[in-house]
């Protein structure tokens, strides 16, 4: 038997205890480039232990719904952020620790534009694209030592629209 969990849109207060969403929203930090362009500045926290920053290329197949969830990972030593090289949306997971396990994992649709970046040591799913190219830019921790740290639930979870 799974358990369903249903698809709600991701918005920066509800994604908060996790990390933090990045988009171009709210009021424009500066105009740069001859006031051509508007910066929307440090919209993520970064966060690395003993390692350094690294931008990634990940190609993900694209899922389809429903969507089976049998595992979350975490990364205890760095914060790691997906930001799309497409404008169509992705599955987000996260789920709270509950005494170094997850609890009830929490499935988000991003709108256009969105990326997210999760805090250190918080529980997520993998990189779930809902079309294909499934192509990201991921800013993550390059360093020595193992640095995931995977749970696979007892019973799986159906992600639904």
């Amino acid at each position: 038997m799974t358990t369903a969990l249903k698809l709600q849109p991701l918005t920066a207060e509800a994604f908060a205890p996790f990390g933090n969403v990045i988009e171009a929203s709210g009021q424009v930090d500066k105009l740069i480039n001859q006031g051509k362009c508007a910066r929307y500045h440090d919209r993520a926290a970064l966060d690395f232990h003993d390692g350094r920053a690294g931008i990634s290329v990940f190609q993900s197949e694209a899922f389809s719904l429903p969507i089976k969830l049998e595992m979350v990972e975490r990364h205890p030593d760095g914060s790691q952020a997906f930001l799309p090289l497409s404008d169509k949306p992705f599955v987000v997971v996260v789920a709270p620790d509950e005494d170094g396990t997850p609890g009830r994992p929490i499935a988000f649709k991003t709108a256009p534009g969105q990326g997210v970046n999760y805090h250190r040591n918080t529980w997520h799913g993998v990189l779930t694209p809902l079309h294909a190219p499934g192509l990201f830019a991921v800013v993550d921790r390059i360093g020595a030592g193992p640095n995931l740290e995977e749970h696979w639930f007892e019973e799986a979870f159906a992600i639904t629209e």
